[in-house]
């Protein structure tokens, strides 16, 4: 057996969100999802990530104290497009474990989608990284 690799410890189920879609529901899908990280397309194609921390720098100020209905009025105004991280960092499924834990850190981010030939084909997260490490499956 050969070395591990991306694509022995990415998730292929991933929930994606149109760029144009608001960041209500965004944190719709957070919130009831139990996610943290989102990839982001436009026509198919992955154009950036939006991620738990995103969502609160985009509305903690502008948001705090206000009752739920205007909250969500507010989110329902901003762009995902307007606050996701673009250009995506990304890997490819071949690409070693130790990669994208180096990538992870640099970059002070906490997933990485995987492609293969540019398509968006899984998610490798910081979770998954320190999993494989410590040798636990808490998935």
């Amino acid at each position: 057996m050969g070395p591990v690799t991306i694509r022995d410890i990415m998730k292929t189920r991933v929930v994606t969100i149109p760029a144009d879609d608001s960041l209500w529901v965004v944190q719709e899908i957070m919130e009831f999802g139990d996610t943290r990280h989102l990839p982001v397309v436009r026509l198919g194609e992955l154009v950036g990530v939006v991620s738990e921390r995103d969502l609160l720098r985009a509305s903690l100020s502008n948001v705090m104290g206000l009752p739920a209905e205007e909250q969500k009025i507010f989110l329902e105004g901003v762009k995902i497009s307007e606050v996701m991280s673009s250009p995506p960092i990304f890997i490819e499924k071949d690409e070693s474990v130790q990669k994208a834990a180096r990538t992870l850190a640099e970059r002070k981010i906490g997933c990485l989608p995987v492609v293969e030939g540019g398509k968006l084909i899984g998610i490798v997260t910081e979770t998954d990284v320190l999993e494989y490490f410590s040798g636990l499956d808490l998935g």
